[in-house]
This record gives C-alpha cells, structure tokens and sequence, in this order.
C-alpha cells in the first residue's frame, strides 16, 4: 500500500509527463503534463482515440503502482521502511518511466522497432523481477539463511490461496482492458490470461508432486501466478492454443530456477526473480514466436506484421533485443539508486541484527499483523502492549525478585489465582 500511495503521487507529480507526454523523445518524455497539467478530456492515440487522458492515466498509475509492491518482497525479515520509501520514488522516475516510455508511447524507440509488449512483459514484469534480484543481493541474506531456522514455509496458505483469487481475477481485467474496449480482441486476451494461468498452475503443482509426492496448493497457486506473469507480453497478441503453451513453458522453467538462490546464495524470499522476471523474458520470447496480424485485428485497427507464426523472423530478435534493455537498464539503474540513498544517513537499508530477531513488525512500524503472538510471546514476564514502559520496568524487577522467593510465597500466589479462576493452575484452557 505504500508503493501504491507514494508511487501514485510520483504518477500525478512528474510520472504520467515523463511516460506518456506527445513531445518526448525516445527515450523519456518530457515535463509537458507537470503536474498533470493538460490531462483531461483529449483522447489518446495508442487507445484508438476512444479513452480520454484522465481515464488512461488513472489506468496507467495502477500499472506503476504495482511494480514496487511486487519487487520489494524481496526485502522480506531485514529491509527497512524509510530507504523504501525514497526508492519508491526515485525508482519510478528512473526506471519505471523510461522503460514503459520506450514501449508504450509512440515516441518510445521500442515502440517504433516494433516490440511486441502487450501488457507489460518489459515495465512491469522483468522491471519487478530485476529490481528484487538487486534489492535482495543489496541486503544481503537474512539472519540464519541456509539453516533449519528458516524454514521457507508461508505462515499462512490461507492467505496464498486468497491472494491468488484476487489476483487472478484482477489480472483478468487489466489484460483484458489494455485493448481499452470492450471487443473481441479483449475478450481472447481474458480467455488466454484464463487459460495460461490455469495450465501454468497445474504443471508446477505437478512439477513439485515428483519431488514431495504431495499435491501443493501453494505449488499450484505459484505457478498460477508464474502463468499471469507471461502471457501478459502477449495476452492480446497470440491464440489460445499459443497462451496454453506459454502457460507451461514458464512453469517449467521457472520452476526450476527458483533453485538459482540456493546456488548462487542470494536471499530472494519471495522468489521474485525466478516468478516474474524469468516468466516475463519467456513470455516476450514466445510472444515473438506466436504473435499473429489476424489475432492482434480482432480489435478492428491494431495491425502488425506478427511473429514466426507469419514468418516475420526478426520479430524474436526485436524481443531479445528489448528484454535485455530492461534487464541492463533496471539493474544498474537499480543498484545505483540503492548505493546512493543507502550512504545517506539514516536511509541505511539493511535492518539491525536486533531487529531481524524482534520482527520487522515491531522494530519498524510497532504493529503487528497477528496481535496475539506477541501478547503470547509476553505473557510470562507481563511485557505485553498494554504496559508503558515504566510499567514494564516495574515488572522485570517484580519478576527479578519473584525468582528468588520461597516455595511459600509462590503457594500463595498460586492459592490467590485459584480464588479468581475456576480452572486449575497449569490447565491449557482457561474458562472465565
């Protein structure tokens, strides 16, 4: 939620200018729009004229918005909040803009070559996958990588499961509304997104039986995702035999590079890298294989000269060429960024030793998502969140002096909580 507030007020300050202005150059866009200065009713050519800019830039933002949120799980148990925020920022001007700039508007370099990015493979994709790659080996690994202590277990697959409903169904609809109509063509890249994260979830679940002989749900819901990820290159450009095959081609291969971090020792938690920014180079290789001109014509004005399917063979070499601008580009942009703010005093990056083992909860917000661990975590020594910090000083001395009290004392402590409870000391369970 923080990458979507601060990078919502970058989008409205200078961001949607510098991406989408009409008098850019190739690389970036200009300051036209500062401030949002002259967004509003005029209709935008890359949505056929038929969406007026205020309608687009709010679509727009929720696409830079979305980058940081996913790139910054790779800071999982050690980074800290303030740097975050400052790279928000900062990121979004340098990398986000420039790249969704050279795809996506007209004056864009790669736009003009005639890369095929449907709905992000480059800017959101690769961009969210790279930026966590770095993020993590900025870092550094976390306390008790590669030990029993971190078991790589979620803590709630609930939540995975829930996470994934939302996701998918949101991935329907900005799939489907980057043709910016309610078309035909909208309709197969809603019904290719289906289809790929579909067949992506089952390979990996599949994928993961052979090693643990056990049908994961958290394996099927990864590789549902890993299938979102790359058909969004070419949701509205391929047909639906072509999305099933992306689906599982991603899943086999990022399924088995998520062992990169094991071999190559960086602590990427969440997998960043290996969901999204392999998933989306796999999604724009094969975009360029099975992109069709009849598929991308079902919206009535979009034409292309298609991929290998129409025996446009350069088409593969236009997407390698832009997949590694977006990996160069985000990678070095990215670590340049983070030396910079990290060497600011006290925009450090990396969380406290001490803050590692009391959780990043309480070391850098003082909430905590799950309120009873810690009232349990307390419960013995009375340090729960109620007490003030006199009152927990008080506390550690009455439990200092309790420690050395006879048999007796401790009798009547233990005769005094029976009066008041009508459960025996010792019970688990405890009735008022």
């Amino acid at each position: 939620m923080l990458a979507v507030g601060i990078l919502s007020f970058q989008w409205f300050f200078w961001g949607y200018s510098l991406t989408f202005s009409e008098t850019g150059g190739p690389f970036l866009g200009d300051l036209r729009h500062f401030g949002l200065m002259g967004v509003l009713e005029k209709p935008i050519p890359q949505a056929n004229n038929k969406v007026p800019a205020i309608v687009y830039c709010v679509y727009q933002n929720m696409f830079a918005a979305l980058v940081p949120a996913v790139a910054i799980g790779a800071a999982a148990e050690r980074g800290r909040v303030l740097p975050a925020m400052i790279f928000f920022f900062a990121w979004g001007t340098l990398v986000y803009n420039p790249i969704a700039h050279a795809v996506w508007a007209p004056e864009g370099w790669a736009y003009k070559l005639g890369v095929l990015d449907y709905a992000g493979g480059g800017p959101i994709e690769i961009c969210s996958g790279v930026t966590g790659l770095v993020y993590s080996l900025f870092l550094g690994k976390r306390r008790g990588f590669g030990t029993e202590r971190l078991a790589y277990k979620p803590h709630s697959i609930s939540n995975i499961f829930i996470g994934t409903v939302f996701l998918w169904a949101g991935w329907l609809g900005f799939n489907g509304g980057s043709t910016f109509a309610a078309n035909l063509k909208a309709g197969l890249a809603v019904l290719n997104t289906n289809l790929a994260a579909s067949a992506s979830g089952i390979a990996w679940m599949m994928l993961d039986y052979r090693l643990e002989r056990k049908w994961s749900a958290v394996g099927f819901c990864t590789g549902a995702i890993v299938g979102l990820v790359a058909i969004t290159p070419a949701a509205g450009y391929v047909g639906a035999p072509a999305s099933i095959f992306i689906g599982v081609a991603a899943a086999a291969i990022s399924n088995l590079l998520t062992s990169l971090k094991g071999i190559f020792g960086f602590d990427d938690a969440m997998d960043i890298y290996a969901c999204h920014g392999v998933a989306g180079m796999v999604g724009l290789v094969f975009t360029g294989v099975f992109a069709q001109s009849s598929v991308t014509f079902n919206d009535g004005y979009t034409v292309i000269p298609g991929g290998w399917m129409d025996h446009n063979w350069i088409q593969v070499g236009y997407q390698f060429a832009w997949i590694a601008y977006c990996w160069g580009w985000t990678f070095v942009m990215t670590y340049i960024i983070m030396y910079i703010i990290n060497i600011i005093p006290g925009c450090h990056f990396r969380a406290s030793e001490e803050a590692e083992i009391v959780g990043m909860d309480e070391a850098e917000c003082g909430e905590w998502a799950y309120d009873y661990a810690y009232q349990r975590r307390h419960v013995e020594d009375g340090m729960g969140p109620a007490l003030q910090q006199g009152e927990k000083q008080e506390m550690r001395q009455v439990n200092d002096a309790s420690k050395g009290s006879d048999s007796t004392s401790h009798q009547s402590a233990v005769d005094e909580r029976e009066r008041g409870s009508a459960v025996p000391v010792g019970s688990e369970k405890v009735e008022s």
